[in-house]
């Protein structure tokens, strides 16, 4: 049998993907925001599409914000796409 993988839904394209596949953005009790490649830090957090699209669409649309229930500033928005573009690329995101 094989073992299930998470899903979780971007929510820029709210499409369903491996949670592997995506991003996710966590504000902490301080109301910092920040990424979490790890995904275990602690606080309220949502998920994104690695493409820049998805960042566009959801930076455009406001959809970060509404996701994460707080405001979101351009300079928090600018410092997230350049940490995630300075992330490495898997294979199961390549392809896509």
């Amino acid at each position: 049998m094989a073992k299930r993988i998470p899903q979780r839904m971007c929510v820029s394209c709210r499409s369903m993907r491996p949670k592997n596949q995506l991003m996710r953005i966590v504000q902490n009790q301080s109301g910092e925001i920040a990424l979490d490649p790890s995904g275990k830090k602690p606080g309220r957090g949502a998920y994104i599409c690695r493409s820049r699209a998805c960042i566009e669409q959801a930076v455009k649309a406001h959809r970060l914000e509404k996701g994460l229930k707080a405001p979101v500033g351009s300079d928090v928005i600018n410092q997230l796409v350049r940490e995630m573009e300075a992330m490495p690329v898997d294979e199961a995101t390549e392809n896509e």
